[in-house]
């Protein structure tokens, strides 16, 4: 057994600075070492551990760690992509991550959006506070954070602090996480760290490789026990299209070594794909890793942890995100089980009820599903690829029982089932959290908008108070002059003095024009058939809406869509009603 570079993934806002960080410790640790120190894998930089040391200098020596940890591999595909793409069995691929926030701007939607997905992955993470520079004020004085901080002018110390103490405020009232300034860090396994840094100044870059390294070391070493000689172990980052390699994938490998005609099995949706390693690929040394020219040479073999290109002629249909495992051609089919078992960890084909949802990839879907359960959001259905017919029929299968799990949530994919549904509600969004957030005001609206229906088919409480001088008519029908003292009267309603039934309001005008209902503090005139005035009603009388015994039981489950002034008279109505009845509404 050896330990493997722990894998580090970045994440954070667009522009926020995730690019240039990780460019920046590229680019400085190259400087003044020999040429490839740094080692270009597919999708991922690896610092070596003597790099690190020569960069972070009399820093690691404060930490008292004797670190066997080979070096440091970060993940430098840009974006949450290549986060929420990356998993192993159990959990999400990166062992720890960088969560970059620009110091001046603070929380963005993409900085909650990380969080998030840190936290139901419940992948350890530190904050990058980035931008440090263009606070007014500062300028680089020494080679290290802590002195040059302290070097500043006083009023860049105290807005420095400021800005950290933003998002510790931040961070503890949104997701009641504790963090603070790396330095003053008691516990790094109850508090996030934050370490404020410039990747344009190259300063505080040093102090997070120590905090990334100590806490690799100390805390995930175990973790890290791999087995080099055995049998490959990987997740599939992209899928390409190679100007004369055809289609080839790109691969994190966590264990093991792969080698050129290694046999290797990739997890499907359906059965799992079995084919060779033609060739294997590496960046040459110190190329851009995004361009898109593909400056790349062959390779023999690559061992863990490290990202590879691999070419074979077998890999359409190949979704990103999946398992990759090597074996040997008689073991085949213990390979497919150990794919498929992961795969089958996080698709969810048939819960008895809940939401159905889709997502670009199996990385993302889980976080997806980790969260929504979290939130206590049951799910009926959840598998990758674009939305189909077969979706849209699962979510229908919902309406009857409930409504609201009628519903189709999409990350990053599309809808391609072309069907116009009155029932389902389809919602896709490139940003899980914004994507959770839609959902869930839609439920609340539809939620709101289906109790106000069921208001419509009860009586309403309303008090009503005859006004003196305002009889108009006395019968046939009686015409009298109110005032709406609470709630909203309406053409058709019940009335009762002292608890009795009396009549129900035939029409009603208010500034002589005919109206269907009148709310507080309106005054009209309503036609009252059946009673005559001076026999049955007077001048001051008060009147209230005769509230049957269900519909007072059935406003008592819906008194959040009834004011105050309305949940006060209905407890008046019932009050009236037990004179004569004790147990009415009970």
């Amino acid at each position: 057994m050896t330990t493997r570079s722990p894998i580090v993934s970045v994440l954070g806002h667009v522009d926020h600075g995730k690019s240039s960080i990780l460019d920046s410790i590229r680019g400085s640790s190259i400087v003044k070492t020999e040429a490839g120190a740094i080692t270009q894998a597919i999708g991922a930089s690896i610092i070596p551990m003597d790099v690190i040391k020569q960069k972070c200098g009399s820093l690691l020596e404060t930490m008292k760690i004797k670190f066997t940890i080979p070096g440091i591999l970060f993940i430098d595909t840009p974006g949450h992509a290549a986060f929420t793409t990356l998993r192993k069995r159990g959990g999400n691929l990166a062992d720890i991550a960088v969560l970059v926030i620009d110091i001046n701007e603070g929380f963005k939607p993409q900085t909650i959006e990380a969080i998030e997905i840190l936290r139901a992955l419940k992948t350890p993470f530190i904050i990058a506070a980035n931008k440090m520079d263009l606070i007014p004020g500062y300028n680089k004085k020494k080679d290290y954070l802590i002195p040059d901080i302290k070097s500043q002018d006083s009023n860049v110390q105290t807005e420095i602090d400021k800005k950290i103490y933003e998002l510790v405020g931040q961070l503890h009232e949104r997701f009641g996480i504790v963090s603070e300034r790396f330095d003053r860090v008691e516990s790094y396994t109850k508090q996030v760290a934050i370490i404020p840094c410039s990747a344009t100044q190259k300063i505080g870059l040093s102090e997070l490789l120590m905090v990334l390294a100590g806490l690799a070391q100390k805390y995930l070493e175990e973790n890290l026990k791999i087995d080099v000689s055995g049998f490959t172990k990987g997740t599939i980052l992209e899928v390409k299209e190679e100007k004369g390699l055809g289609t080839t994938i790109d691969v994190i490998i966590y264990d093991g070594t792969l080698k050129v005609n290694d046999t290797i099995v990739i997890g499907s949706l359906d059965e799992p794909k079995v084919t060779k390693v033609r060739a294997l690929f590496e960046p040459k040394p110190l190329t851009e890793m995004r361009d898109k020219k593909g400056k790349f040479y062959s390779v023999k073999e690559v061992f863990a942890a490290t990202g590879v290109k691999i070419s074979s002629p077998d890999f359409e249909d190949v979704i990103a995100g999946m398992p990759i495992v090597s074996c040997n051609p008689e073991n085949i089919e213990k390979a497919k089980e150990i794919v498929q078992k992961e795969v089958k960890e996080v698709i969810i084909e048939t819960e008895k009820s809940g939401i159905v949802i889709k997502a670009d990839t199996i990385g993302s879907l889980e976080a997806m599903i980790q969260i929504l359960k979290g939130k206590k959001i049951s799910i009926r259905k959840a598998s990758i690829g674009n939305i189909t017919k077969k979706d849209y029929a699962d979510a229908e299968s919902n309406y009857e029982k409930d409504p609201l799990k009628a519903v189709i949530l999409g990350f990053n994919i599309s809808d391609e089932a072309d069907v116009c549904s009155t029932i389902v509600k389809v919602l896709v969004r490139d940003v899980i959290y914004k994507l959770i957030d839609d959902f869930e005001e839609w439920q609340a609206l539809t939620k709101k908008s289906q109790e106000a229906k069921k208001l419509e088919a009860v009586v309403r409480p309303c008090k009503l108070e005859i006004l003196p001088n305002c009889i108009f008519r006395q019968n046939n029908p009686c015409i009298v002059g109110v005032d709406v003292v609470t709630g909203v009267v309406k053409v058709g309603t019940p009335l009762t003095k002292n608890g009795s039934a009396l009549t129900i309001i035939k029409s009603m005008q208010c500034d002589k024009e005919n109206v269907k209902c009148a709310e507080k503090g309106k005054q009209l005139a309503i036609s009252l058939p059946n009673v005559t005035a001076g026999r049955q009603i007077f001048e001051h009388d008060i009147l209230y809406s005769d509230v049957s015994e269900e519909d007072f039981r059935k406003l008592k489950k819906l008194t959040e869509f009834l004011t105050k002034d309305e949940i006060s008279v209905l407890k008046e109505i019932a009050e009236i009603k037990r004179k004569n009845n004790p147990v009415w509404g009970v």
